[in-house]
């Protein structure tokens, strides 16, 4: 466990519900780390299709519901994506958190700012519809695909590289960042972790979990950082199966710690 406690803790694009979907791993970090905000931001699920989630996924969830009790005095922040779209009211109640459309909030005397970033992706944008589509045959794919997932993997590269989306996102994002002066700006979106600072702004990509690199951000009183979160030899596939409902809810319960804190109050509106 990292001996240091960041102010802020920053990771992105689980999409769970996918079958590359990194949750157990994801989940790891968030228990060997302590922080004082955790943002996640956006396209924390694939669908709403809720039927996908894993045993794994849903004791990421659990986990959430954990540390948004207020008695861990950890602010837990859910930033929307395009991916999470029509999830507020359902995550704030499920996961007792707020969710967002952007987050700002000051630390060391800077402006930080967190905005999933298709915003800044003028095809998705564009064409929602068409997005959404390739999104089902994306989640499709993933079930005809080999036991590692290569093909969905190349294809989700191929798709960033394709389409250019990290330098249309952190151009955008600078930009936005400009407009409402912020100091450091925050964004997922494009799977691809990153750093550019561009006219007296620093612009940070979280990354994703869904592909072999697997990255996060902290944030502390030595600045910003990208983790990238290495594969242990116990990092397995045996969670991955989808169990019936009642053992998958009985895990998210279990994990979230309301089997022994009844008094539980959720912080979400």
């Amino acid at each position: 466990m990292d001996s240091a406690v960041y102010n802020t803790l920053i990771l992105s694009d689980l999409h769970l519900g996918a079958e590359t979907s990194h949750a157990r791993e994801a989940t790891r970090v968030l228990k060997e780390n302590r922080f004082q905000r955790l943002i996640l931001l956006g396209d924390i699920f694939a669908d709403l299709n809720f039927a996908r989630l894993t045993k794994d996924h849903w004791k990421f969830l659990g986990s959430i519901r954990k540390l948004s009790n207020p008695k861990r005095q950890v602010e837990v922040v859910w930033v929307e994506g395009n991916h999470d779209h029509g999830l507020i009211n359902i995550m704030s109640h499920l996961v007792g958190v707020r969710v967002y459309r952007q987050y700002t909030w000051q630390y060391e005397g800077l402006r930080h700012a967190a905005i999933h970033g298709h915003q800044f992706d003028g095809f998705q944008v564009n064409n929602l519809r068409f997005s959404r589509l390739g999104t089902s045959l994306y989640l499709q794919l993933q079930k005809l695909d080999f036991k590692s997932k290569p093909i969905a993997r190349l294809i989700d590269r191929l798709n960033t590289r394709w389409l250019r989306m990290s330098t249309k996102v952190a151009a955008g994002a600078i930009a936005w960042g400009r407009q409402h002066s912020v100091d450091r700006i925050f964004c997922g979106h494009t799977h691809e972790a990153s750093h550019v600072a561009q006219d007296g702004i620093d612009y940070y990509n979280s990354g994703g979990w869904v592909d072999s690199r697997l990255t996060y951000l902290t944030i502390d009183e030595q600045g910003v950082r990208i983790h990238e979160y290495r594969e242990r030899a116990d990092d397995r596939d045996s969670g991955q199966e989808r169990g019936e409902a009642d053992s998958s809810l009985a895990d998210f319960a279990d994990e979230a710690g309301l089997l022994e804190d009844v008094e539980y109050e959720s912080v979400g509106g």
